[in-house]
């Protein structure tokens, strides 16, 4: 049973609250102020350099409106002077402003105004931005659609150790997107990812040594980086580890285990899982033979599986009317009531 490894595009939404010191004095006292939670101080001290034209002072109000501290929150204020700050080039701020943009946080939603403000913010060397423009030219956000583009802009995070453009970088590099595909830089940097707990990136480097893409082929290692992303609780990694206990692949094969794996995944949602376990209480391998089980969990696939698996589906449809043969009508009935009351967790 295959698994899609499909990239995954997020942009991620954080606004930055740490200020660069602009200048001595009442900044310093503002920030230390700041620090001790005294906003009224800070406030206080900021107002006016910012009204002077501080972009420092102008970001830090920002921060301060969007949070709500030492000021009633206000995310349109906030734009307002995250929008002064980025017009005089402080990085953090035109990062913030893009988030907004995109967010329709304090501005109304603008793909195209969130790319500008994070093209100017990347050009700084702001790792987030830098992700945020990688993953919008991948998804063609704001931005005409670019591999090429957001392979350079995920480079460009990861060599500053942004995770997720790592991983990002990964997929591109397995895929061939935007640059010349090439398992063993896959690896490289899924492993970098991976080695700072990216669950995504783990369960990847496990499916690369389990095909010997990039690496020797290696079924302990597989397991190894499919139970790191198992155990943060990604549904791939249940049950590409599940699959491993099925085969007896890099592990001691095990049913039990195996319909353990399986269920994690299912109880998520993924119809892989679903299916698979589904077959398990088909043929009693690690639990006794149920087929009101089987029909449900069959069922729930065949219902879960994207336009885009078809055959996945359809083999999910068939393998729950063959079990369906074989039951009575009642049995039908209660199958169908538990699916309908199955609920991902």
């Amino acid at each position: 049973m295959r698994y899609d490894r499909a990239v995954c595009f997020v942009i991620a939404f954080a606004l930055s609250i740490a200020a660069g010191v602009a200048i001595a004095g009442p900044f310093e006292d503002a920030e230390t102020a700041l620090r001790r939670g005294d906003y009224a101080t800070a406030l206080r001290l900021l107002q006016p350099l910012a009204n002077w034209g501080d972009r420092d002072a102008q970001y830090t109000l920002g921060v301060m409106y969007e949070n709500g501290r030492g000021v009633r929150q206000d995310r349109a204020e906030a734009a307002k002077w995250f929008q002064k700050a980025a017009g005089q080039g402080q990085r953090n701020a035109q990062y913030n402003l893009g988030v907004m943009y995109a967010a329709a946080q304090g501005v109304p939603r603008d793909l195209a105004e969130a790319a500008n403000w994070f093209q100017k913010a990347a050009n700084q060397g702001h790792v987030v931005a830098q992700y945020n423009l990688g993953t919008m030219y991948a998804a063609g956000q704001g931005v005409p659609q670019d591999d090429a583009e957001a392979a350079k802009w995920f480079q460009n995070a990861a060599d500053q150790g942004q995770r997720n453009a790592q991983y990002n970088l990964g997929t591109m590099y397995v895929a061939g997107r935007g640059v010349r595909q090439d398992y063993a830089e896959a690896v490289n940097w899924f492993r970098k990812a991976a080695d700072q707990g990216h669950a995504g990136a783990q369960n990847s480097l496990g499916g690369m040594y389990q095909s010997g893409r990039g690496v020797p082929q290696d079924y302990a290692e597989a397991v190894k980086w499919y139970r790191q992303s198992a155990d943060q609780g990604l549904a791939l990694g249940q049950y590409n580890l599940g699959l491993m206990y099925a085969e007896g692949q890099g592990v001691p094969q095990n049913f039990a285990e195996a319909v353990s794996w399986y269920r994690k995944a299912a109880d998520q949602g993924l119809a892989l899982g679903q299916i698979n376990l589904g077959g398990m209480y088909v043929a009693g391998q690690g639990v006794p033979q149920d087929y009101v089980q089987a029909h449900k969990w069959y069922n729930l696939a065949a219902s879960r599986f994207p336009a885009s698996e078809t055959k996945d589906r359809e083999i999910a449809a068939k393998n729950r009317d063959i079990v369906a043969a074989k039951m009575t009508p009642a049995q039908i009935a209660e199958a169908q009531k538990f699916a309908r009351e199955w609920n991902a967790k």
